[in-house]
């Protein structure tokens, strides 16, 4: 496999699929039980959403991410502060779709002083009948897609494809996929979270999980488990596993989306697969080490000084 070092001179475009999100995060000492009240220690509004937060660690990491999917009404106040927002940030946005008269997404998120988070997100179902733009208008100058399973309602044929045409498809699996899911095929790389990919494959242990679904799809297989790392099936069925670097967390919203644009960025700089779980898995932990969301993705710089900290080969 060949070996690039280094951003490229022209960064690779990729194209991320998601649900953009009006994000209200609270700081609080625990989670408030039912009926009662909470007092939080501080506020911030940001954008979240897992295709926009991987957009946003793509952009800081030296990538180029335009964002595609539903939006609510153009004129809701909520579209316009996301449009803001990712203009600050450099993300592309000429292939979102705004759908008249809908709500964009909302939510109300608590982190806890562990850095864990609790969430409550209202997605207009009328945003799920969406039609994307045309296939030969997101495909063109793409370097590669990301998206998550939910999505595959609307974007499996648009990935299927990609598939055909040779671009990596990444998909974000966070819930459980139905056997029958035509991302299964239209993807080459599929990374679960542990849940997911236990319920999905119906067995209690991550390695024979991963196996299963290596009957069902020849796409790569992982799965993301925190604090314990990832597990993963080598090219010859083999199960390997790449370590979480340990880090003080407190705030890890959005760090799966880091991670999974991370990697993505990783793919289309044909890195060695260990070496894009690494850099991945850097990405991630040093955004669970400040509070904000995708906001706190790290720049490129950040990851490769973390990197040579830890000893590790260095990836950029």
């Amino acid at each position: 496999m060949n070996f690039q070092t280094g951003a490229p001179k022209i960064p690779p475009r990729i194209l991320c699929i998601g649900m953009p999100v009006r994000d209200l995060t609270f700081r609080v000492s625990s989670v408030p039980a039912r009926g009662s009240k909470a007092r939080a220690s501080h506020f911030e509004e940001i954008c979240g959403g897992n295709g926009l937060n991987a957009a946003i660690g793509i952009v800081r990491l030296g990538g180029r991410a335009s964002l595609c999917g539903p939006m609510g009404d153009s004129r809701e106040t909520s579209s316009r502060f996301i449009f803001d927002k990712l203009a600050e940030e450099g993300v592309e946005t000429t292939h979102i779709v705004h759908v008249p008269d809908l709500a964009t997404p909302i939510s109300t998120i608590m982190i806890d002083p562990g850095g864990e988070r609790t969430n409550v997100t209202f997605r207009d179902p009328g945003l799920w009948n969406v039609k994307l733009p045309p296939t030969e208008l997101l495909l063109e100058d793409c370097a590669a897609i990301l998206t998550e399973s939910r999505c595959a309602p609307f974007c499996t044929e648009l990935c299927a494809e990609a598939v055909r045409r040779g671009i990596p498809v990444i998909v974000d699996v966070d819930r459980v996929m139905s056997l029958e899911d035509g991302l299964l095929s239209a993807s080459s790389h599929l990374i679960f979270s542990s849940g997911p990919l236990q319920e999905t494959a119906g067995v209690t242990d991550d390695g024979e999980a991963l196996r299963q679904m290596a009957k069902l799809s020849a796409s790569f297989l992982a799965a993301t488990r925190g604090p314990r790392g990832t597990i993963w099936l080598n090219e010859t069925g083999e199960l390997e596993e790449t370590a979480a670097f340990p880090v003080n967390s407190v705030d890890t919203l959005g760090a799966g989306d880091v991670f999974h644009g991370a990697f993505a960025l990783a793919m289309t700089e044909k890195r060695e697969l260990r070496l894009a779980l690494r850099f991945a898995s850097a990405a991630a932990a040093l955004k669970c080490t400040r509070f904000g969301g995708a906001y706190a993705a790290p720049q490129r710089t950040e990851v490769e000084e973390f990197l040579d900290q830890h000893h590790d080969e260095r990836l950029a």
